[in-house]
C-alpha cells in the first residue's frame, strides 16, 4: 500500500549531568574539583533514502528518540555524548511541526536535517572553581532535549507529471520511454501509486516522469484519493495532459480535458498555470478527421497538441523531445522553503512560578518547564531577541524570584544552558 503521510513522535537525548567529585591522591594535599561534565544528548537527524519511496515504514513505527547522553564521573571524565536517532526517508519528503502547522525542512537534498536537538551536557563542578570559590559542591544538571509531534509529507521530485484520467495511457507511456515498469492493464486505477521513471534524450540529458494515478472529477476537493495524487505533481516544471482522444470507454475527451484542468485549478491555481502539453493517445481507434479536430480545440486554447499511439510507441518520441526542450526552459524543481520559528508572544504563554535554587553564595539555578523551550528560540547574539528574553523575565516573575531569593548584581543567574550575571 502506497502511504504518503505519517504522523510521528521524536524525543532527542537528554543531556547528561555534571558530577561533583574531589580529587583523591596520596601525597597530594587539597586535590580541588574535578567533577567532569555530562555528555550532550543525542540528536534526532533526518536523511534521505534513495532506495525508499514510501512512508510505510511509518505506519508500524511511530515514536523514535535518541540516547541521553552520560552522566560527568570524578577525575575529569566528561560523560559520552548519546547517539544520535537516524531516520530514513523518501527524498521529497516535507517535515512539518504538527502541532503548529510550521514547515521545517524539505529533505530534497543531501543535507541532514536536525529535528530535534539534544540537551548539552551539565556542568561539573570543575567548571566552577574560581580563586574565591575553590572547593563548588555543586554541579548542574543536563539540559532535557527537544521534542515534537512531526508530520511527514511526501511530495515527489519530478520534471514532468502525467496527468488525465483513469485508463488513458499514462502508465503505458512511461513503461514505453523510460525503464519504470508500472502495472499496465485494461481496467481504471491500475496504477494505485505514484511511479518515476528517468526519460533519457540522447547523451547526457535526461529527465524524470512521474505516472500520477488517474485524477476523477471532484479530486481537487478531496473525492477519492484526489489530494493524495494531486499532491505529488505539485513539484512538476510541467505537465503532460493525456487524453483518450477517442473516447474508447464512452466518455467526451473534450469533457474530459475541461474536467481535470477545472480539478487541478481548484486543487492549486498556481499548479493549473503551470507549463502543459497535450497529448492525445489512441489515436489509432478513431478518424484521423476527429484527431485534427480535437487538436484545433486544444491549441485554441494555448496548448501544443501530440497525437500518438502510446501502446505501440508511435508519436511518443516526439512528445519526449519536446518536454525535453521545454524543459530547458523552466527553472528548477520546486524547493519549499522551511518557515521561521516565530518567538511566542509574552502575553500568551502559560507562566508559572520558577524554581530557585541556590547552589552556592553566587550561583543561582531558575527551573521552569515552560522556559526551556522560549530560550531554544532565543539568538544570543541577536539584540532583539535578547530584548524578548528579557521581557519574558521581567512578565514571568523570574526576576522578582530570584530577588525574593536574594541575588546580588553580579551574581551567576543560570538558565539550562544559558549563563548570565545579573544586574539590577
Amino acid at each position: 500500500m502506497f502511504i504518503d503521510k505519517a504522523v510521528i513522535k521524536v524525543r532527542a537525548g537528554n543531556g547528561g549531568n555534571g558530577a561533583v567529585a574531589f580529587h583523591r591522591e596520596k601525597y597530594v594535599a587539597s586535590g580541588g574539583p574535578d567533577g567532569g561534565d555530562g555528555g550532550h544528548g543525542g540528536n534526532v537527524v533526518f536523511v534521505v533514502d534513495d532506495g525508499a519511496d514510501t512512508l510505510s515504514d511509518f505506519r508500524y513505527k511511530r515514536k523514535y528518540a535518541a540516547e541521553h547522553g552520560q552522566n560527568g564521573g570524578s577525575r575529569r571524565c566528561f560523560g559520552k555524548n548519546g547517539a544520535d536517532c537516524i531516520i530514513k526517508v523518501p527524498r521529497g519528503t516535507l517535515i512539518y511541526d504538527n502541532e503548529t502547522g510550521r514547515l521545517m525542512a524539505d529533505i530534497s537534498d543531501d543535507v541532514p536535517f536536525i529535528a530535534a536537538k539534544g540537551g548539552r551536557g551539565g556542568w561539573g563542578n570543575a567548571h566552577f572553581a574560581t580563586p574565591t570559590r575553590q572547593t563548588p559542591r555543586f554541579s548542574k544538571p543536563g539540559v532535557p532535549g527537544e521534542a515534537f509531534e512531526l508530520r511527514l509529507e511526501l511530495k515527489l521530485l519530478a520534471d514532468v507529471g502525467l496527468v488525465g484520467f483513469p485508463n488513458v495511457g499514462k502508465s503505458t507511456l512511461i513503461s514505453v520511454v523510460s525503464e519504470a515498469k508500472p502495472t499496465v492493464a485494461d481496467y481504471h486505477f491500475t496504477t494505485l501509486s505514484p511511479v518515476l521513471g528517468v526519460v533519457r534524450v540522447g547523451e547526457g540529458n535526461a529527465f524524470v516522469m512521474a505516472d500520477i494515478p488517474g485524477i476523477i472529477e471532484g479530486a481537487g476537493d478531496g473525492v477519492g484519493l484526489g489530494h493524495d495524487f494531486l499532491r505529488h505533481i505539485e513539484r512538476c516544471r510541467l505537465l503532460v495532459h493525456i487524453v483518450d482522444v477517442a473516447g474508447s470507454e464512452g466518455r467526451d475527451p473534450y469533457e474530459d480535458f475541461r474536467v481535470i484542468n477545472a480539478e487541478l485549478e481548484r486543487f492549486s491555481p498556481e499548479l493549473a498555470a503551470r507549463p502543459m502539453i497535450v497529448a492525445g493517445n489512441k489515436c489509432d481507434l478513431t478518424s484521423d478527421e476527429e484527431v485534427a479536430r480535437f487538436a484545433a480545440f486544444v491549441e485554441e486554447q494555448g496548448y501544443t497538441f501530440f497525437p500518438m499511439m502510446a501502446a505501440i510507441a508511435h508519436g511518443t518520441d516526439e512528445l519526449i523531445y519536446a518536454c525535453a526542450n521545454k524543459l530547458k526552459e523552466l527553472p528548477a524543481v520546486i524547493r519549499f522553503e522551511p518557515e521561521p520559528e516565530i518567538l511566542p508572544d509574552v502575553d500568551a504563554v502559560e507562566m508559572r512560578a520558577p524554581k530557585i535554587t541556590v547552589l552556592d553564595d553566587d550561583v543561582y539555578v531558575v527551573e521552569a518547564d515552560w522556559l526551556l523551550p522560549i530560550l531554544r528560540t532565543i539568538d544570543m547574539d541577536e539584540f532583539d531577541s535578547l530584548q524578548y528574553m528579557s521581557r519574558v523575565l521581567e512578565k514571568s516573575g523570574v526576576i522578582q524570584a530570584l530577588r525574593d531569593a536574594g541575588v546580588q548584581e553580579g551574581d551567576t543567574v543560570s538558565l539550562y544552558d544559558f549563563e548570565f550575571e545579573f544586574v539590577n
